[in-house]
C-alpha cells in the first residue's frame, strides 16, 4: 500500500456470501466514465455495458459518468447509469464546474465522493475504469483501493492510441499514473490491435505492468434494436456522404472545411449531411447554418443519439478519426475521408496515419483540407475508394467478444481480499 497520513478501516459491508450464492449470483459490473468533454468516453462504456448484458443475462451494469447530456442515450435492459456533476476543461487547461455555482475542488470532491459510496453500495464483481487511470484529478483512486480491499477485480481500458509519447510521458508522469498501474490495477485492456497502434510504445514501462495487457480488437458497433426514438434519415433523392465531427466542440474547423468545398463546387455527386454535435458552440453553428441555407445538397442536423443509424444509411463518411466514429465506419464498412485534429492531442492524426497506411481509410491532413479545391476533389473521390473491409486485418472488430470473455473470467474467479484490516492512503 502506498504510506500516507489517513488510515481507513473496512469501506462499509459486501454483499453477504449467501446472497452471491443464492443469486447464481448475479453479478455486477461497475464502468466509470470521467466525461469532461466531448462523447468518446461514454459511448465506449455504452457499447462494453450493452456487449456485456447481451451475452450474460446474469449480469448488471452500471456506469458512472459526468456527461451531461448521458440521459439522451437509450439503454438496455440491466444497464442503468449514475449521472455526476459535470465540469468542463477551459482552454487554459484549468476545470470548472459545469453546472453548479461552486468552486472546482468543491466540484470535485463531490464527484469524488458519489464515486466511492457508489461503488460501496452496487459492491461490483468487476470495477472497468476508461482511459484515466486515477480518473478526474484523482478522484478515483479512493475507490480503487477499497474495491482492492474488498478483492473486487480492476480494469483500465485504454483507446489504440493514448497520444505521441513525447506528450504522454511527462503528462503520466505529473499524474502519477505508473504506480498506479502497478498497485491498483488487475488488467490493461487496450480496445485495438498492436499491429496497428501500440498506446504505450515509446514509454517507459517496467515488464511487471507490460504483462497485464491484452489487445481486444476494436468495439463493433452497430444499429440500435432499442431505440425509443429511431433516426430519421434525410430525404435526398440520392446517396448521402456523412459529416461528423463527433461530440463538435472542436470540430469546427472540419464543418468549414467541408462546407466550402460545396460552395466551391455545386456539382458534388453527392449531398452531405452533417451533424454537428451537442458541445459545438452555438454560435458556430448558426454560422454555419445560414451558409447552408444556400446549398441545396447540404443538410444539418444539431445532435442525434443515433448516429449509427444515420451511418449505416450513408454512401460515405467524412469525419475527424476519433476513436469511436473509426469503429463505427469499420463496423458498417464505410468508405471514410479522416481530417484529424493534431492539437492538443496528435491521437487522431496517429490513428488515421496507421489506418491510411493500412487502406481502411483515406486522410487529408487539415493544411489540405484548408483549400476548398482539394476537399472538394476529396469528396469526389471517396465514393470510389476500397471499403475497409477489402483489407484484411485478422480480429480488427473482435473487440466486445474479446472484452467479454476478459470479463467473465474476472467476474467468474474467486475474490481476494487485501489481508490487511486497513488501507493506507495518501491524503
Amino acid at each position: 500500500m502506498p504510506p500516507g497520513t489517513r488510515r481507513f478501516g473496512r469501506f462499509g459491508r459486501t454483499r453477504s456470501e449467501a446472497s452471491r450464492e443464492g443469486a447464481a449470483a448475479h453479478s455486477r459490473v461497475l464502468l466509470y466514465s470521467h466525461d469532461t468533454f466531448g462523447l468518446g468516453h461514454l459511448r465506449r462504456c455504452r457499447a462494453i455495458a450493452h456487449a456485456l448484458v447481451e451475452r450474460n443475462k446474469d449480469v448488471s451494469v452500471l456506469i458512472l459518468s459526468g456527461s451531461p447530456i448521458i440521459g439522451s442515450f437509450d439503454f438496455r435492459a440491466r444497464v442503468d447509469f449514475v449521472r455526476i456533476p459535470g465540469v468542463i476543461k477551459l482552454r487554459n487547461g484549468d476545470y470548472t464546474s459545469l453546472k453548479l455555482h461552486i468552486d472546482i475542488e468543491d466540484t470535485l470532491d463531490l464527484r469524488a465522493s458519489i464515486i466511492r459510496h457508489t461503488a460501496e453500495t452496487f459492491d461490483p464483481d468487476l470495477f472497468i475504469v476508461d482511459k484515466e487511470p486515477l480518473g478526474l484529478r484523482g478522484e478515483v483512486e479512493e475507490t480503487l483501493w477499497m474495491l482492492k480491499e474488498r478483492g473486487v477485480p480492476r480494469v483500465l481500458g485504454l483507446r489504440d492510441v493514448m497520444d505521441d509519447p513525447d506528450l504522454l510521458a511527462p503528462e503520466w508522469a505529473r499524474k502519477n499514473v505508473l504506480p498506479a498501474l502497478a498497485e491498483l490495477y488487475d488488467d490493461i485492456w487496450v480496445y485495438g490491435l498492436p499491429q496497428i497502434h501500440e498506446p504505450l510504445e515509446g514509454l517507459d514501462i517496467p515488464p511487471s505492468i507490460l504483462r497485464k495487457l491484452s489487445y481486444t480488437g476494436y468495439l463493433r458497433r452497430e444499429v440500435s434494436r432499442d431505440c425509443a426514438t429511431p433516426a430519421q434519415a434525410p430525404l435526398f433523392d440520392r446517396p448521402y456522404i456523412l459529416v461528423t465531427p463527433g461530440g463538435g466542440g472542436d470540430g469546427e474547423e472540419m464543418v468549414d472545411r467541408v462546407i466550402a468545398a460545396y460552395e466551391h463546387d455545386r456539382d458534388l455527386p453527392h449531398p452531405a449531411l452533417i451533424v454537428f454535435g451537442p458541445f459545438m458552440q452555438s454560435d458556430r453553428q448558426n454560422e454555419f447554418l445560414a451558409r447552408v441555407e444556400h446549398l441545396p445538397a447540404v443538410e444539418c442536423l444539431t445532435f442525434d443519439a443515433h448516429l449509427e443509424a444515420l451511418m449505416d444509411g450513408a454512401h460515405a463518411v467524412v469525419a475527424m478519426g476519433g476513436y469511436n466514429t473509426f469503429c463505427e465506419i469499420l463496423s458498417f464498412d464505410k468508405r471514410a475521408l479522416i481530417v484529424p485534429r493534431t492539437t492538443p492531442r496528435r491521437e487522431q492524426l496517429i490513428r488515421a496515419s496507421r489506418a491510411q497506411e493500412l487502406g481502411l481509410v483515406a486522410m487529408l491532413r487539415d493544411r489540405d483540407a484548408i483549400d476548398p479545391a482539394r476537399m472538394a476533389t476529396a469528396l469526389r473521390h471517396l465514393p470510389q475508394q476500397p471499403r475497409p473491409s477489402e483489407r484484411v486485418v485478422p480480429g480488427l472488430l473482435d473487440g466486445l467478444d474479446n472484452v467479454d470473455r476478459l470479463a467473465r473470467h474476472l467476474i467468474d474467479a474467486p475474490r481476494k481480499p487485501d489481508a490487511l484490516d486497513v488501507v493506507e492512503r495518501r491524503a
